[in-house]
């Protein structure tokens, strides 16, 4: 019978009595007489195991070594009995079986002995262990509970026989090059990779009672409480094709939806934004007008309130969006023709260039990814102009190099002044890693000094400019020589100016540092001496920057204008600058895909000529130039056009005789004797 029968039939609490030595013993007469028969020293011993027993800490432990042991004992004593009745048969060697049956069971006890006090101490361990995890695992709480989420699965993964940072690290070069990580869609992420989470969150890192309602999850932005309560705007999402295992949705506005766009376009049209305000007040998830309201709030460096209403319009359209739609695969595409899919362009674009003033250039970049997956064939916005910057700003030099090396085939990225710099100055970055070693950092370098020494050859405008910005004065041996000298900028296209001028302008901050400059400067002198060595890819070069950038696609100028960077907006060409430009659609392309198009508003010819009308409102309250002009039939029209031209002549005859018939009255001269002294004063 076990130990834990025993405790039942006595009626003593579990695990809670003192064992004791006949607790463990059998019934059978054999085992009374053995026990009889062992010498004082045995019992000793087991007395000495029991109080060692007493002082193991977890109880179920001990409970399965006590049935162990009844087990044990019960295949030692099966023969024993054996022993017993040969020791009737031959009372000569009874002694002596006795004697060694006596040292084995001392043997026996004594690695018993060590083994129970092994499990001892490993039951300490254990406890103190716990209570360490314990500990830290409140200090992590008030930390944040992302870490105690990722060291658990960590964990999880490692008992399984896996390893999750060589997963990752494995599976980050076969994943597709656009491919884009939830977690990395949120700036906390960053910032508290840089700060800690206790100085991004700080009391809301303590948890708290949830007293909000429940909202949809969303992954770019977050429902706010300083927002008007959410209601379904309008807009939804529908899935038109799925082809080659791309998916291409758009978004589609709703009756009521557009009636508040028409009104939308009226408010714009009025040139005040009170009205786009009282809009939004009836709307307050209009898209337009929020993106419209938000390059307001920004002219008046209000940037705060202008961060917030674009993060309500991303809010608003991925509540909006389908349940496939994806926002990390890659494979969802989205066409910037429909007017309906451009403001969803315009807020992801938007809300990227917060986040990069923001100095979150590696949420930034995720967000730049995002943008030209949803259609990385046109590239509406030209996010490639961009790309460069915010994978060296993040330090993302793995994922440059790697989307160069896969896209230079067919998208000729070398042909870009930002790319042909960037990633030659990537390669330098890379090469002076210290955990690299010699050999392969000297590749990287000879790979970087190659990739430079093409890029000033294909575009050696970019080097003065970049040199000037920099406030570093050239050499005079690079000034006097004309291969970098005005003429080169003067003499090369439009587009290729407006460029380089977009270059320059965005990442001039990358190249400040002493270190790239003296590797800039060693990288073009030996450049002059290949050009003085009239080496044939000179020339060659040279008939390229001839051929091509004679005009610039409509996505670049587009791109230009939502950068806002200067030097690049001086370049831009005049058939861009003279036409208006609205924040809410910027350029809209010229064979866009309309799917609803704005009813003609009555009073047409009245509104065209609103100024005249105003003008001579000012001058006779009681003239109606909308009194005069209904037209209900075409030639009642023509009759009233006739009419207010007769009249507005007469207007002007009768003005030009009142201002010829004006005499102006001239001041009294110094001689008169009746001027009065003070009549000036």
């Amino acid at each position: 019978m076990s130990s834990r029968a025993l405790r039942r039939l006595k009626g003593n609490p579990r695990g809670q009595e003192a064992l004791q030595v006949g607790d463990l013993e059998l019934e059978t007469g054999e085992e009374e007489e053995e026990t009889q028969t062992e010498p004082a020293k045995n019992t000793s011993r087991k007395a000495k195991k029991n109080k060692k027993q007493k002082n193991i800490c977890n109880i179920y432990e001990l409970i399965n070594e006590a049935e162990n042991e009844t087990d044990k004992t019960c295949e030692v004593e099966a023969p024993a009995e054996e022993d017993h009745v040969e020791s009737k048969l031959d009372p000569d060697n009874q002694e002596k079986k006795e004697k060694s049956d006596n040292e084995e069971t001392e043997k026996q006890e004594e690695t018993r002995e060590t083994e129970k006090s092994s499990v001892s101490v490993k039951a300490s361990k254990k406890k103190k262990k716990k209570k360490n995890k314990k500990t830290t695992a409140g200090d992590a709480q008030e930390e944040g509970c992302t870490d105690d989420i990722d060291s658990i699965l960590e964990t999880i993964e490692t008992q399984n026989g896996l390893s999750y940072r060589n997963e990752c690290s494995r599976n980050a070069d076969t994943r597709p090059i656009l491919y884009v990580e939830h977690r990395n869609l949120n700036p906390e992420t960053e910032l508290k990779r840089y700060f800690g989470a206790r100085a991004v969150l700080g009391d809301q890192s303590r948890p708290r009672q949830r007293q909000r309602q429940f909202h949809r999850s969303t992954w770019m932005t977050t429902l706010k409480n300083t927002w008007p309560r959410f209601s379904k705007p309008g807009i939804s999402m529908s899935l038109l094709e799925t082809r080659d295992g791309v998916q291409y949705f758009t978004f589609e506005h709703s009756r009521e939806y557009q009636q508040v766009q028409f009104k939308f376009l009226d408010a714009v049209e009025s040139m005040d934004p009170n009205n786009i305000v009282l809009l939004l007040q009836m709307n307050p998830y209009h898209i337009d007008s929020l993106l419209q309201l938000s390059d307001v709030c920004r002219i008046q460096d209000d940037q705060e309130m202008a961060k917030d209403l674009i993060e309500r319009a991303l809010y608003s359209f991925e509540c909006a969006s389908h349940p496939v739609f994806s926002l990390t695969s890659g494979t969802s595409r989205l066409d910037y023709l429909r007017p309906e899919n451009r403001a969803f362009y315009l807020s992801l674009y938007k809300h990227m260039m917060f986040l990069e003033k923001r100095g979150c250039p590696r949420t930034a970049l995720e967000y730049c990814k995002l943008i030209l997956s949803l259609d990385p064939d046109n590239d509406p916005l030209c996010m490639l102009l961009l790309l460069d910057f915010l994978s060296l700003r993040s330090r993302e030099y793995s994922f440059l190099s790697r989307i160069y090396e896969e896209w230079e085939a067919h998208r000729n990225l070398s042909q870009l002044p930002n790319f042909a710099y960037s990633v030659g100055l990537c390669y330098y970055f890379l090469s002076q890693q210290e955990d690299l070693p010699a050999a392969e950092c000297a590749q990287k370098q000879q790979t970087a000094d190659h990739l430079l020494q093409n890029a000033l050859l294909m575009f050696p405008s970019v080097l003065m400019p970049l040199l000037e910005i920099c406030a570093v004065e050239p050499d005079a041996a690079v000034s006097s020589h004309a291969f970098f000298g005005p003429r080169t900028q003067i003499g090369q296209p439009p587009a290729l100016n407006e460029l380089v001028a977009l270059f320059v302008g965005r990442s001039h901050s990358l190249w400040k540092d002493p270190a790239v400059m003296l590797w800039l400067e060693r990288n073009v002198k030996e450049v002059l001496q290949r050009v003085d060595a009239n080496e044939p890819v000179v020339e060659e070069y040279e008939k390229k920057r001839k051929l091509r950038y004679q005009s610039a696609p409509r996505s670049i100028h587009r791109h230009v204008i939502l950068s806002e960077i200067k030097e690049a907006t001086a370049a831009l060409p005049l058939e861009v600058t003279a036409q208006p430009v609205m924040g809410f659609d910027p350029l809209p392309p010229l064979d866009s895909v309309v799917s609803y198009t704005r009813p003609e508003r009555a009073h047409r010819v009245a509104t065209d000529e609103s100024t005249l009308s105003l003008f001579l409102r000012s001058l006779l309250p009681n003239f109606n130039l909308q009194g005069g002009v209904r037209p209900e039939e075409d030639q009642e029209v023509a009759r009233a056009g006739r009419q207010l031209n007769q009249e507005v002549n007469r207007l002007m005859g009768a003005m030009r005789d009142m201002l010829a018939n004006i005499q102006f009255q001239e001041p009294p001269r110094e001689d008169n004797p009746e001027r009065d002294d003070e009549e000036w004063d």
